[in-house]
């Protein structure tokens, strides 16, 4: 059986963590940040988890 390959695009959006969970950067941080609050701003710097409906695909991409 040929191996699974890994997509890309998804291997530079996403991460996990050692435990196996899958890890996101949040949206809405690059640009237009002048209506936006400070500490809404210092909120887009952390990571969130991948919904739970979204898991399976995501991993998919992933090959894991």
């Amino acid at each position: 059986m040929p191996k699974m390959k890994t997509r890309k695009s998804a291997a530079k959006r996403f991460r996990t963590t050692g435990t196996g969970k899958l890890m996101r950067a949040r949206a809405f941080k690059s640009h237009i940040l002048t209506k936006k609050s400070p500490k809404r701003i210092r909120g887009f710097r952390k990571e969130s988890g991948v919904a739970a409906s979204d898991v399976k695909m995501v991993s998919r991409n992933l090959g894991i």
